[in-house]
């Protein structure tokens, strides 16, 4: 699998990250039917680590889960 290089997540930085994440992904379970959650992490906290607003990352996550 191919990795892109990326600056260095501070541990601490990285489990409030999820702990929003998670916060995030909740709100969207509650609308949508079963998923792997993976599948809206992974846009959700690679567009938070680009930078954007956590409402940004939330709306990545949608539009990729419904392109699956």
């Amino acid at each position: 699998m191919p990795t892109a290089r990326r600056e260095s997540i501070e541990v601490a930085a990285l489990g409030e990250l999820l702990r929003e994440t998670e916060q995030h992904h909740g709100q969207y379970e509650k609308t949508h039917g079963k998923h792997n959650w993976w599948d809206w992490y992974a846009p959700y906290l690679g567009a938070r680590l680009n930078g954007r607003s956590p409402e940004e990352a939330a709306a990545a996550a949608d539009r990729y889960m419904e392109k699956k």
